[in-house]
C-alpha cells in the first residue's frame, strides 16, 4: 500500500500505520435518475483544503489520528459484478490487516461488496442505514444490482433483524411493506435509533450513510433528492452517537454528486461530515486498544 499523491486533508499517515484506511469507489453506472457520483470521492479530496483538521465539536485533530487515504479504485464503469469484486477485494485487504475500511462513493451500490466482505468477516455482522429512501426492491427495471436495490441486497446476506433503517421517506408501497417484516425501517428522522443502539451493543456493525439523507436545502448536490430530509446537526449527532455506541467495523458515505451544486456547499457539508465521523472511529479504536 501507496500512499496517495493527493490526500483528504490530514489523512498522509502511512498504511503501516493506519488504525483507518479510507478509499474511494468512483461509480455510478446504475443510478436511476442523475449521474455524477463518481466524481465525488475526487471532488471531496480537492476540496478538503478549505477544512480545518481540528473538530470544536469533539476536541480533537486529524493531525493526531492515523488515517491512511489509499486514494480511488480504478472501477470498470461497464462491468458492474467486476466492479463490485474489486471494491471487495480491498476492503478483505483492510480487515485483513485489522484496519478499519472507509469507502467514500459513488452511488450506494458500492456499499453492497464492502458490506459482503465484513459480514464474511464478521459472523453476526448488523447493518445501520441512513437515507432518504429505501433501496429495497427486489430489481430495478430488472437489475438486480442498482443503487435502488442495495439495501435489499444486503438483507439477501445479513437476513431478518440484523439491519436497521433511519430517515427514510421514499419509496415505493411494496418495499415499505415488505420492510415490516424484515427490516427495523424508521421513516423521516431518527427516532428509535437509542433502542436499536442499545439492541445491538457488543455487535460488529457496518454503518452506511446515503448523504441524501440531509434535506435537499442543505445537500442538494446528489442524484436524487427528497424534500423532508434532516438537518446536518441532527445527522451529526445521530452518526457520532451510532459510532461511540457500537462496534462499527465498517463506513462508508455514498451519493454526493458535485456537478449538481455548483456552489461547493454539498461536497463542505459531507466533508465535514466525514472529518467528524473520521475523528470519532479514531478515538474509539484507540480506546478500544488500550
Amino acid at each position: 500500500m501507496e500512499r496517495n499523491v493527493e490526500t483528504f486533508l490530514g489523512c498522509d499517515g502511512t498504511y503501516e500505520e493506519a488504525r483507518i484506511v479510507l478509499y474511494g469507489a468512483p461509480f455510478d453506472s446504475t443510478t436511476s435518475y442523475r449521474p455524477g457520483t463518481r466524481f465525488a470521492s475526487r471532488t471531496m479530496r480537492a476540496e478538503s483544503y478549505g477544512l480545518e483538521t481540528y473538530s470544536p465539536y469533539q476536541e480533537l485533530d486529524l493531525e493526531d489520528a492515523a488515517v491512511f487515504d489509499g486514494g480511488d479504485l480504478e472501477l470498470c464503469f461497464g462491468d458492474v459484478a467486476g466492479a463490485l469484486g474489486d471494491i471487495k477485494a480491498y476492503a478483505k485487504k483492510i480487515w485483513a490487516d485489522d484496519k478499519l475500511p472507509f469507502l467514500i462513493g459513488g452511488e450506494h451500490l458500492v456499499s453492497l461488496p464492502a458490506i459482503e466482505a465484513a459480514a464474511e468477516k464478521y459472523p453476526g455482522l448488523c447493518l445501520i442505514h441512513f437515507d432518504a429512501h429505501t433501496d429495497l426492491r427486489d430489481d430495478y427495471l430488472g437489475a438486480r444490482l442498482s443503487h435502488a436495490t442495495v439495501i435489499r441486497r444486503a438483507w439477501d446476506i445479513l437476513g431478518d433483524g440484523r439491519i436497521s433503517q433511519f430517515g427514510i421517506r421514499s419509496g415505493e408501497r411494496a418495499e415499505f411493506l415488505w420492510a415490516r417484516e424484515h427490516t427495523y425501517l424508521h421513516t423521516f428522522d431518527f427516532e428509535g435509533l437509542e433502542a436499536r443502539l442499545a439492541a445491538w451493543k457488543g455487535k460488529p456493525v457496518y454503518f452506511t450513510i446515503d448523504l441524501d439523507v440531509l434535506d435537499p436545502s442543505v445537500f442538494p448536490g446528489t442524484g436524487t433528492p427528497e424534500a423532508g430530509g434532516v438537518s446536518f446537526p441532527a445527522l451529526l449527532e445521530a452518526a457520532l452517537h451510532v459510532i461511540e455506541s457500537c462496534d462499527v467495523v465498517g463506513c462508508d458515505l455514498v451519493e454526493l454528486s458535485p456537478p449538481y451544486d455548483a456552489s461547493g456547499a454539498s461536497t463542505a457539508v459531507a466533508l465535514k461530515l466525514l472529518r467528524e465521523m473520521l475523528l470519532a472511529l479514531d478515538k474509539k479504536q484507540v480506546f478500544n486498544n488500550r
